[in-house]
């Protein structure tokens, strides 16, 4: 990643931002490690956690899968190993949403997840 990172920052941006969303592990599945937020901070960059990409299962036919049950507990993990942003895909019918149907949260949900990460995140400003 530390190439990506620099050939950005060769533009003359030194707003670079990266963002984690899983890699693919065998077949229909995506996998994140916690340990790539320490790892890319060391770029001195930001890092944000994709959580809708990372909840998909990729192959599922004509549309791709997903195990939205999983939000709460990857975001929190996310958060509390350092990273720095969250995007989230959110929809107030997910079920009916054009595209990522099964990975989306709806609003409230949404909303006590990120409540739960605010808090989290000033947690963890005490531990490193």
């Amino acid at each position: 990643m530390r190439h990506a990172v620099d050939k950005a920052r060769s533009t003359g941006n030194e707003r670079v931002t990266v963002t984690e969303r899983g890699y693919s592990f065998g077949y229909n599945n995506l996998v994140v490690d916690m340990r790539s937020f320490r790892m890319l901070h060391r770029l001195g960059i930001p890092v944000v956690y994709d959580v809708t990409h990372s909840l998909q299962l990729p192959g599922g036919g004509t549309q791709t899968g997903g195990a939205k049950e999983y939000a709460e507990p990857l975001a929190r993990a996310a958060v509390a190993a350092g990273a720095d942003g969250i995007f989230l895909e959110v929809h107030p019918d997910p079920e009916n949403a054009l595209s990522d149907s099964t990975t989306q949260l709806e609003p409230r949900r949404a909303e006590s997840l990120l409540a739960s990460l605010l808090e989290l995140h000033r947690l963890r400003r005490n531990w490193h």
